[in-house]
């Protein structure tokens, strides 16, 4: 008769569990199987419906008009050249002044929100807690109405006829003649006021983070105000500044509804003479090189704000 197995005779014919260490790298092949099922779907939906059409607008804007408008396949550089100011006849400088007019209003547009956006980040930072919420929902509530039904609003408010107009002309800001719609200045406060939010955000959330005891002792030290921001506040707030001049920078550049319709149809930068060229000049591959030249200021100023902001952290102060 057989004994019954023993407990050390059943741990000693058990086999060993292969042991599972977290964080091993997995075999390519299963690496591959894993991504291609996690990242597959949106992968295929970046290429089909984003990466496919930039393709196919850039390869475009190396090719030619027809008679009919149509779109001839056949390589040329002129359409760039001729963005450039190079067309048949000799220098043109209508299409590089619609270039640098828009790389300055968008300038313009960040500075100007920078001027009025700090302020009111420092006055928002500086609220009591429960009341920093409703500040916030304030400073997003524009973005709860359409950019068209805005723009269509400021229409109306900077009319020739309107308050704000009879008011600068009665204090004499304004010449009896003069109107703020259509022109400059009704793009301009329309850019600024749509695109502040953009520039408010990302300085509050660097402006919370300031430590005024560092600003207590930079005064206690012999520093006026002004050189206690520019020492001590303006470091600390510069990823936010940064961020901010950013979001506002690329999308006024490239605007078109706001100087199309405040502007009266005379005011064009990159967005107009891209929707012009795709509507009624219907020169689609003249069009496609200004949509590229306008991707590649966008890419330049997201590549100056990586490369500014490399390595810098927000310190969180104790």
């Amino acid at each position: 008769m057989t004994s019954a197995p023993t407990e050390s005779t059943k741990v000693k014919n058990r086999r060993p569990r292969q042991a599972v260490h977290f964080g091993e790298p997995l075999p390519l092949g299963a690496h591959l199987c894993r991504a291609s099922w996690l990242c597959g779907p949106s992968v295929t939906w970046m290429m089909l419906f984003l990466v496919g059409p930039l393709l196919f607008v850039v390869a475009m804007s190396f090719a030619q008009r027809g008679d009919d408008g149509e779109i001839v396949w056949r390589f040329t550089t002129e359409n760039y050249a001729r963005l450039f100011g190079q067309g048949a006849l000799g220098f043109d400088p209508v299409q590089p002044l619609i270039l640098a007019r828009s790389l300055g209003v968008g300038l313009l547009t960040a500075i100007l929100c920078l001027l009025a956006g700090l302020p009111v980040a420092f006055f928002i930072a500086g609220l009591p807690h429960r009341w920093k919420g409703a500040a916030l929902t304030l400073v997003v509530i524009p973005f709860w109405t359409n950019l068209l039904v805005r723009t269509y609003g400021w229409q109306l408010i900077l009319a020739p006829d309107g308050w704000i107009a009879r008011g600068l002309r009665t204090a004499n800001w304004l010449a009896a003649d003069g109107e703020l719609y259509p022109g400059w200045p009704a793009v301009l406060i329309a850019l600024v006021c749509d695109y502040l939010p953009f520039m408010i955000l990302p300085l509050y959330t660097s402006v919370e983070k300031l430590d005024p005891a560092l600003e207590e002792a930079a005064a206690d030290l012999g520093a006026s105000p002004l050189r206690a921001f520019w020492s001590v506040v303006l470091p600390q707030i510069r990823p936010g500044l940064i961020a901010g001049c950013v979001l506002v920078f690329l999308p006024a550049s490239g605007q078109f509804v706001i100087p199309d319709l405040l502007g009266g149809a005379k005011l064009a930068l990159l967005g107009n003479a891209v929707q012009q060229q795709f509507g009624a000049s219907r020169d689609w591959p003249y069009g496609s090189a200004i949509a590229v030249v306008a991707l590649l200021v966008m890419g330049a100023g997201l590549w100056l704000h990586t490369r500014v902001t490399r390595g810098r952290r927000e310190v969180a102060l104790p």
